[in-house]
C-alpha cells in the first residue's frame, strides 16, 4: 500500500460563507475549532477573526455552505473571491477521497469602484465579466488530503519533512491549476484554506480477474504554463512549454501492490500557430524557425529533468501542410536526440487510415523496447519501491487530442498486461481483451479520458472517440465525429476568442494594470467596428432569399432576372469578402499578443 502524505495542518472540509454588507465571513463548519476568515467587500483584503459579526435585525445576511477556496483575483479596482459551491465525490487516489468541482462562484470585493472614474468602472466590468466564463471551467478536481499534482513515483518519493508541508507547499507549480489565484491567500499565511486545484480528468473502476480484484485509477494533469483554447494555444512558447501538454498516469492496485504508468502529450515543440480565419482549418504559420533547435532543445531538457529518458512519437501527416511541420520538428529534434532521448515519426493516417486502428500493433513493435527499458513504478505490499519508471513516452498529433488519445490507451493496455503478468495474474499469452468486464471497463475510462482532455481544449469530445470505447470504428461514432468537427469550427471561430481571455485572466498570464489597461486604444473604424459573423451572415441569407423571389418570376419579366441575377452577385459577394476577411469577424482574445 502506499504510504499517507498527511500534512501537517488539514484543510477545512466544509465552510459557511455569510454574506454581510461590508464583509464575507467564511466560517469552518467541519468540526475544525480554527478561526474564520473575513474578507473586505471593499478592497478585498482578508483577516483571520475569532468571533462572527453581529446580525442586524433588518437586514439578515445571506449564507451558504461552501467547499472550498479557489483563490482571489485582483483586477483593476475591485478583487474577486472564488470558491467552491458544489463537488461531487470520484473516487480514491492511493486511498484518499477525490472530488470534481461541479458548482464555482465569484464574489466581488469591488465597493472600491464605486470612487472609480468611468473609463475605469468600465474596463472593470469588461474583466469581470469575464469571470461569468470562468465559473464554467470544466474538469476541476481536488482532495483535502493528498496531492494531486504529482504521480504515485513523484509522492513516493518525498522527504520525511515535504510530507509534512501544507498540500499547497508539496504541489507541483506546474500542475497546479489555481496557482496564481492562491497567491494573496499564501501572502496572509492561510494555510488551512488553501486548496490545490488540477485541472484534466479523473476515472477509476474495479474489476474481477478470478478470485482478485483489480483497481484502476486513470488521472490526468493539465500543465498551466501555456494552457488555453484550440486554435489559440499551439506549439511552444519561449522557453519550451508547450500547448495542451498533459499528464497521464494509470494506477493499478492489487493484492498490496502498487503500480503506476506516466505518459505525457503535447502540441510539437516550435514557434508555430494557426490563426483563425474562418476557413475550416487555418493554415499553419511558422514563427522564428531559426530558434527552432534552442526551443526544442529547452522542451526536451525541461522533460529529461522531469521524467528521464523520452521517446518522442510524432503521428502527424507526411504530406501536406502537417508534413512540413513534422520535418521541421524532426530536424530540430537531431540537435538533443541521443541516448536518453528519441524521435519516431508514425504517420498515423497513412498506416491506420479513419478505421484500422489495429495496425497500431505496428507502432508498438517499434516502442517496445523503450517501454521494456524504462518500464513503470511498482511497489510491495510493504510500500517498498521494487521497479521505477525511468522514461515517459511524449505523443503528439497537431491537436493531441484523436489520434494521441487512441495510441496512448493503445501503450496503457499494453502496459497494464505486462503489469498484470509480472503480479501473476496473467498467464504468459492472457491479454485484457479476455476478460469482457476488464475490458469494456478499461474502454469506458480511457474514452472518458479522451473526451475530458478534448473538450478542455477544443470544446468537444475526443473524435475517434468510439474505437477506444468499443474497440471498433463505428457509423454512430463516425457520424459524431462529423457532428463535433463543426462544432469545433463554430467554438474556435465564435466563442474561443473570449474564452482564452478568462483563461490568461485566472493563470496571471495576463496581469491586469491600471497604467496600461486604461490607455486609449486605437479606435477601430469603418467595417472593424461593425463587423460580425451574424451580420454578415444575416446579409448573405437575405440575399439569396430576394435572388430566389426574384427568379420565380424572372420567366414572365426580364427586370426579374436581372434583380435575382443582383442579388445573387452581392450575396456571391459578401460571402466571399467575409471569407477573405475572417479574421475581422472572429471572435478574437482581446489580451493575446501575436507572436511578432
Amino acid at each position: 500500500m502506499m504510504e499517507k502524505t498527511d500534512s501537517a495542518q488539514k484543510l477545512y472540509t466544509r465552510m459557511r460563507l455569510w454574506e454581510f454588507p461590508d464583509q464575507y465571513v467564511i466560517e469552518p463548519t467541519d468540526g475544525s475549532c480554527g478561526s474564520s476568515l473575513s474578507v473586505s467587500r471593499v478592497d478585498g483584503s482578508m483577516k483571520l477573526i475569532e468571533e462572527l459579526p453581529q446580525c442586524s435585525s433588518v437586514r439578515v445576511p445571506k449564507i451558504r455552505t461552501i467547499f472550498g477556496v479557489i483563490g482571489m483575483l485582483k483586477l483593476l479596482a475591485g478583487s474577486y473571491l472564488i470558491v467552491i459551491t458544489d463537488r461531487e465525490s470520484v473516487g480514491s487516489y492511493l486511498g484518499h477521497p477525490i472530488f470534481r468541482i461541479s458548482s464555482l462562484k465569484v464574489f466581488p470585493c469591488d465597493h472600491s469602484v464605486n470612487s472609480s472614474p468611468v473609463e475605469q468602472k468600465k474596463m472593470e466590468a469588461e474583466f469581470s465579466g469575464l469571470l461569468n466564463v470562468a465559473e464554467k471551467t470544466p474538469g476541476l478536481y481536488f482532495s483535502y488530503d493528498t496531492n494531486l499534482t504529482l504521480s504515485a513515483q513523484r509522492l513516493h518519493a518525498l522527504g520525511d519533512e515535504s510530507k509534512l508541508l501544507p498540500l499547497w507547499r508539496q504541489a507541483e507549480p506546474r500542475f497546479l491549476w489555481n496557482n496564481y489565484l492562491l497567491e494573496v491567500l499564501i501572502d496572509s499565511k492561510l494555510d488551512p484554506y488553501l486548496l490545490p486545484v488540477i485541472q484534466g480528468s479523473f476515472q477509476n473502476f474495479q474489476a474481477a480477474i478470478g478470485k482478485d480484484i483489480v483497481d484502476v485509477t486513470l488521472i490526468a494533469r493539465r500543465c498551466t504554463r501555456r494552457t488555453g483554447t484550440r486554435l489559440w494555444r499551439r506549439g511552444a512558447d519561449s522557453d519550451g512549454y508547450v500547448a495542451n501538454f498533459v499528464e497521464s498516469e494509470q494506477i493499478v492496485q492489487l493484492n498490496g501492490f502498487t503500480a503506476s504508468f506516466v505518459q505525457i502529450r503535447g502540441s510539437i515543440p516550435l514557434l508555430w500557430e494557426q490563426i483563425v480565419d474562418l476557413t475550416y482549418k487555418p493554415k499553419f504559420e511558422l514563427v522564428k524557425t531559426e530558434e527552432f533547435p534552442r526551443i526544442a532543445e529547452r522542451h526536451f531538457l525541461d522533460l529529461r529533468k522531469k521524467y528521464g529518458a523520452v521517446l518522442a512519437v510524432d503521428l502527424v501527416n507526411t504530406h501536406g501542410a502537417e508534413g512540413r511541420l513534422s520535418e521541421k520538428f524532426a530536424s530540430a529534434s537531431q540537435h538533443v536526440t541521443g541516448d536518453d532521448v528519441r524521435y519516431l515519426h508514425f504517420d498515423f493516417h497513412q498506416i491506420c487510415g479513419h478505421v484500422h486502428f489495429e495496425r497500431l500493433s505496428i507502432l508498438y513493435e517499434q516502442i517496445s523496447d523503450f517501454l521494456d527499458q524504462n518500464g513503470y513504478m511498482l511497489l510491495n505490499e510493504h510500500g517498498e519501491k521494487m521497479k521505477e519508471q525511468l522514461g515517459v513516452v511524449r505523443t503528439n498529433c497537431i491537436d493531441c487530442l484523436d489520434r494521441t488519445n487512441v495510441t496512448q490507451s493503445m501503450i496503457a493496455r499494453k502496459i497494464l498486461e505486462s503489469q498484470l503478468r509480472r503480479l501473476g495474474i496473467f498467464a504468459a499469452e492472457e491479454t485484457i481483451s479476455s476478460h469482457p468486464n476488464l475490458d469494456d471497463s478499461f474502454k469506458i475510462i480511457w474514452a472518458n479520458h479522451g473526451d475530458d482532455i478534448s473538450t478542455q481544449y477544443s470544446g468537444t469530445p475526443a473524435l475517434k472517440g468510439d474505437f477506444v470505447r468499443y474497440g471498433q470504428r463505428t457509423i454512430q461514432g463516425i457520424l459524431k465525429d462529423g457532428w463535433n468537427a463543426l462544432l469545433r469550427y463554430y467554438l474556435n471561430n465564435f466563442v474561443d476568442g473570449t474564452k482564452q481571455d478568462a483563461i490568461d485572466l485566472l493563470q496571471g498570464h495576463y496581469i491586469v494594470s491600471v497604467s496600461r489597461d486604461l490607455t486609449p486604444t486605437t479606435q477601430k473604424g469603418g467595417l472593424e467596428a461593425v463587423a460580425s459573423f451574424p451580420l454578415a451572415f444575416s446579409l448573405v441569407l437575405t440575399g439569396f432569399f430576394f435572388a430566389a423571389l426574384s427568379l420565380r418570376q424572372a420567366r414572365y419579366d426580364l427586370r426579374h432576372l436581372f434583380f435575382s441575377m443582383l442579388w445573387a452577385g452581392l450575396s456571391i459577394a459578401i460571402a466571399g469578402f467575409v471569407k477573405a476577411n475572417g479574421r475581422i469577424f472572429c471572435n478574437r482574445p482581446r489580451l493575446h499578443k501575436p507572436r511578432s
